[in-house]
Parts: C-alpha cells; structure tokens; sequence
C-alpha cells in the first residue's frame, strides 16, 4: 500500500480506538463489595486485597470503611465489608484493578474466586490472565487476580464519583439491594443496564458513601470529546475512502484468495472478535481494517493446501475420522502436533468465518483448541486433536466401553463450563446454537471440550425475527427458537438439558417409538412422564443407560434429571444460567454422599436453580 495511505490508516485507527476503547482514564478509588466466609479474618483480607491504597497490615483503613466493624480482632461471618481499591483503565479496555494472590498448596481457579475473592472475580477470568493450567496449579505460584469497578456516569448522574463493586448473592434482588442502600431500583438499574439483579450471581456497580459518610461527586473528566473525535474519524475516513478508490482503481492487483476472504468476512456480523494480541474482551469491527487485510489470526496458524494435503495422503478415506453437516474431518500430524482438520466447501464460508472468528479469540480448557486454517481451493480449519471422539459414540458406540457415572458428570460439567465462558465472560456474549452430544468432544483424561462453532452468533436477546434458515439440530432445540426464531443464551441451556438426559440414558435427543422411525419422540417428553412422578426413582432406573448395569447412583442420577428438567422448561426465563448450571453440578461432582428428597432441596444452590434465579 502507498506509505502516506499506510500513515492515513494508522492515524484513523487511532481516532477510532479512541472512541471505541472501555474507558481512558480510571479513577482513584473505588471500592469491594466481600463477603465474609467462616474462618475468614481481617488478616487474610488485607493480605489478599492489598493495594497502592491498602496495606496487607492497614486494618485501620478497612475499619474506616465500615463502622459497623467494631472490633478488628473479631470479624464476624457472613458480612460484607468495604474494601477501597485503586480503580485503572487497563489497557483502555476495561474499568478494574490486578490484585495478587500467592497461591498455597491445594488452591485451584475455583476456591480463589468464589472462596477468598468472595465471587469478586471469576474463574474463567483466572484462566484468562494466568499461565498456570487448570488442573496444575502450582504451589507457591503467584495469580493476577482482576477485580472489575466503575468510577461513575455523568449521562445517569454526577452526584455519585464513588462506586461499590458488588457481586450478588442468591438472596439478593434488585428490591432489597435498593432497600439496603436507600437508593431508588431505577438508579441502580441505569448504572447496570440490561443487569438482571434477580439471577444470583455476577457484578453489579453500586453508588457508595466514602470513609466520611458522604457520597463523592463524580469528577468532570478532561481530553477530547467523543463526538468531537467522532466527527475527526469520519473526515478522516472520507478522504481516506476517496484515496482509497484511486489507489485502487489504478493500482491493485486482485488476488483470487483475497477477494474470497473480503466478501466472506464482509457476510459476517460487525463486532464479532477480539482485539489481536490481547488478553482482552475488546470488540472490534470485522469489516473494519482488519476485513481489508482478511482474517484476523491472533494465535493461528496459516497452512498451504500443499502442507494438509501431505500430512493427510492427499485427504485419503484411510485419514478420513467424521463427517459433519458442513464437511468432513481427517487426521493429521502437522508441525510436531496431532490435529483434526476439517474441509469444507466454498458455500460453507459463513459457517468457516464464524467459527474461525470465535475461537481465534476464545480460549478456555472446555472449549476445543483451533490451531490453523487454510483457504486455497477450499475452506479447511485445523483443531488440536480430541483421542477419545465424541461424547454420542462413546453413549451410543458398541465398540466403545460404557462411560462410568462420574465420568458422566464430569463431562457435564465441563461443557457448562465451557458454554458458560462464552454466555458470560467474553465481549461479544456468543451464542452456540447446536450443542448436542456429537458436539462435545471427549479428550484422552475423558474431560469435555465444546466443539462445531459453525452456527455460533452474537447474542440478540428479544429477537423475534424467524430465521431465513433454522439451524441447529432437531430434539435440542427449545420450542421459542424452533416456533418463531427468538435468540438468547437459553437456547443453549436448553440443548444441554437434552445432553444431560443423554447422559443418563444414552439415549437418542429423538427416541425411537417401538424400534419405528415414523413412531417417535423427543427425550425431553420421555423424562418429563418420569419425574412428573411422586417417585420417580423405580421409572428412572428403567431409563439409565443398560451398560451401566447397578454401577451408579441412582440418587445422583435422579439430580442430574431434575437439572435436566430445569433446563428444558418450555418458558426460556424459568430455565437456569449457564453459571447456576456450573454450580449445580459442581455440587453434584463433589457430592460424595447419598441425599434423599428432603436435603437434595435444601441445598442452596440446586434451590435458586429449581427457582429459576
């Protein structure tokens, strides 16, 4: 390209992000909304939560913040305190602040975030901003702990410069919080908009007092206006544009892969990726400056036909490992590492770009790995190698052996994770659309990875519009997205409800009626005519999975049912969040005791499940 175009682009990129970035400035304090679990002392809150402004020893600053804290050598449980902390513009990407922790022996992601963070951040957010792998923490090791914040809104209100970062309980509701801080819903609601107070779980950013008592004011902020930048960017980008068409009108040469990319990316949807070499949640515009140059490839890697033939036998039946709706996958050995690559054709470009583009930017332990790509001829994406197939032929394969229980659930459990991930931790939220039991990849420690991220789009939660094409696969799909099309991250609670009946079955999502195809019905019916039952145990053991013989519990077996049925309502807001899912099945994967009926519902996070929250 013409160096002064180059330059041209630089300078409009700058302008742009400028507008685009989370924030520019932090402020200096803010404050943590922790919850005080039993055994929990001033000590190890300090330590944990020490900062520019806290010292691992100030109990004095703590207490000024709390009145209500009398006595520092007696902290009572199951109280929040006040915390300050710094609150910095990280990166212009996001409000928040880096604490340390200094991992102890048996510490995992889990017991960090809920338990001595008190759920002011997350375990994938650990994941996220640590090298350490899940399952291989090591001791004495040192974690960057993110914890979000806000410094305020001047459009909602200038009255308020101070902020409590408060991450709900599932007692808690948009009502009492008000209640609590003598401040209107309405308020609350407009410092969280879109926020569902009632859901349990998550951050939400509350007006506070400082040490004095007093509400701060919010500090008029200094730089150059938004639309003021705005207005700047598109002049800009209009003389760039007229530059463009006469560089390219005289001096292009078209290239037959590039003009396959651009009109690709071109069909995707804007905002559907990651800022390139960041560990952020940043959007960027995928037919922005990047869809001029192509793909965006942060951590990708760009193949030659040549190079995945060769390593295929020329894609030879002999390599050939499955066969999907949009091509089929054989087996590699590239660079050194066991792959999967999938070829697909030309008119699966929308499937290929979508997929491309979310796990170029999404990364988590439950999610399958993506390594490369290539466009030549075809459309091929290359995946980390998953030994053990899929999680229908281990259900339904006569030659593989039966999966034990708490495998099973482990496998649930981590394909909530995974889905959970991309519902509620990354910028843009996504949507799977076809979760299904083919879809979930079983790796060589049985452990789920979700996979096929072919129909993944962005959230559009309220859309009503039916689809010009349904996709997904029938006997997961909830009747609201089936009948007239509507989009939320329910309907991917409600496949894996379908998922977890297969698990318990082994059954088909649409179960054959009297071995006859034309006779049939959905899993999901099948399970409701068992557990609309006052007992449901004797009917549910006639539906466990034959090859598990008497080898499981049948009391996990009737919880992992009841989540199963909470996840499949028919009305999308009664079925759980993926989040509520994680937690219910943490508890059920940890549970080493038999429950009856009467303790099962007094657990608490099986509670606010069953209710909805």
């Amino acid at each position: 390209m013409n160096p002064k175009l180059g330059l041209g682009f630089l300078l409009l990129l700058l302008l742009c992000y400028l507008i685009d970035s989370k924030c520019s400035k932090g402020c200096d304090l803010a404050l943590a909304s922790y919850y005080v679990w039993q055994g929990a002392n001033l000590s190890f809150i300090a330590e944990v939560m020490q900062s520019s402004i806290l010292k691992s020893t100030d109990f004095d600053t703590i207490l000024s913040y709390n009145p209500q804290v009398t006595n520092k050598d007696s902290l009572p449980s199951f109280i929040r305190i006040s915390i300050p902390f710094p609150c910095e513009c990280i990166n212009g990407e996001f409000l928040g602040h880096f604490f340390t922790y200094n991992v102890r022996s048996q510490d995992t992601y889990e017991t960090v975030a809920d338990t001595y963070y008190a759920n002011l951040t997350t375990t994938p957010s650990l994941i996220n901003f640590n090298s350490y792998p899940e399952v291989n923490i090591p001791d004495n090791g040192v974690l960057n702990v993110s914890v979000n914040c806000s410094c305020g809104d001047s459009s909602v209100s200038k009255d308020y410069g101070l902020f409590l970062s408060y991450p709900l309980r599932p007692d808690d509701t948009l009502a009492s919080i008000a209640n609590q801080t003598n401040l209107t819903q309405s308020l609350l609601q407009s410092y969280n908009v879109g926020f569902d107070f009632n859901q349990g779980s998550g951050v939400v950013y509350i007006p506070a007092k400082d040490a004095d008592g007093s509400y701060r004011p919010l500090k008029s902020s200094t730089g150059i206006a938004g639309g003021v930048v705005a207005g700047i960017c598109i002049a800009v980008a209009v003389a760039l544009l007229m530059s463009v068409f006469i560089y390219v009108r005289f001096y292009r040469k078209k290239k037959a892969k590039g003009a396959i990319l651009l009109s690709a990316s071109q069909e995707l949807s804007p905002r559907i990726g990651q800022v390139p070499g960041s560990n952020s949640n940043k959007p960027v515009d995928a037919t922005g400056s990047q869809g001029l140059t192509g793909i965006t490839v942060d951590k990708s890697v760009e193949f030659s036909y040549e190079e995945l033939a060769k390593a295929t036998d020329d894609f030879s039946l002999a390599n050939k490992i499955g066969q999907g709706g949009f091509g089929s996958v054989y087996y590699a050995e590239l660079r050194g590492e066991k792959a999967a690559i999938k070829k697909m054709d030309m008119q699966a470009s929308k499937e290929f770009f979508a997929e491309l583009k979310v796990l170029t930017h999404v990364h988590h332990l439950n999610l399958v790995r993506l390594i490369g790509y290539c466009v030549e001829g075809s459309l091929f994406l290359v995946y980390e190698y998953i030994e053990n197939g899929n999680l229908s032929q281990h259900l339904r394969g006569s030659e593989k052996d039966p999966l034990p229980w708490s495998t099973r659930v482990q496998i649930a459990l981590d394909s909530a994770r995974g889905l959970e991930y991309i519902h509620e931790h990354t910028v843009p939220v996504y949507i799977h659309r076809d979760i299904k039991s083919a879809n979930i990849l079983i790796d060589k420690n049985f452990r789920g990875k979700v996979a096929d991220f072919g129909l993944t789009k962005l959230t559009e939660v309220g859309s009503t519009s039916l689809p010009t094409r349904l996709v997904g696969t029938f006997g997961y799909m909830p009747p609201e997205y089936a009948q007239y099309g509507d989009v939320s991250p329910k309907v991917d609670v409600y496949a894996l409800g379908v998922v977890l009946y297969e698990l318990i079955s082994a059954k088909e999502a649409i179960v054959k009626t009297n071995g006859s195809s034309a006779e049939s019905r959905g899993l999901v019916a099948l399970f409701e005519d068992v557990l609309i039952q006052p007992d449901p145990r004797e009917d549910l053991r006639k539906v466990v999975d034959p090859r598990l013989g008497e080898d499981y519990p049948l009391d996990s077996v009737r919880k992992m049912a009841q989540l199963g049925k909470a996840c499949t309502q028919e009305n999308p807001q009664l079925r759980p969040s993926m989040r509520s899912i994680v937690v219910a099945l943490m508890t059920l994967s940890s549970s080493t005791e038999d429950w009856d009926v009467g303790s099962f519902y007094e657990n608490q996070a099986l509670v606010n499940l069953m209710s909805g929250r």
